[in-house]
């Protein structure tokens, strides 16, 4: 009974702490967004950029976020809180630098 409430006890540990990994490691997976936006923003041009692509990506993060909001994961509601506001920032540079 004791060897159960320990292994219990370092999993919930293992899950937190793996959480605040996932946390860290989704906001920096979704800086590509805003990378992306700087290029735009920088240059002016959005030419090679794929508006469609990007609006794809926009649903997907919108989504992945109201399934983050809905099962109260925080590791998936920030990461993607940055995920749309960069995906919107795309999509803002693309409706006014693309030709």
């Amino acid at each position: 009974m004791e060897e159960d409430r320990v292994e219990v006890s370092l999993r919930s540990r293992f899950l937190t702490y793996y959480e605040r990994y996932m946390l860290v490691v989704g906001i920096l997976g979704q800086l590509l967004f805003f990378t992306q936006a700087m290029k735009i923003f920088l240059t002016e041009s959005a030419n090679d950029v794929s508006l469609a692509g990007f609006l794809f990506g926009l649903v997907s993060v919108s989504s992945w976020l109201i399934y983050g909001i809905l099962i109260k994961n925080r590791a998936l509601i920030f990461s993607n809180i940055v995920a749309v506001i960069g995906a919107f920032l795309v999509i803002i540079g693309i409706l006014l630098y693309r030709n």
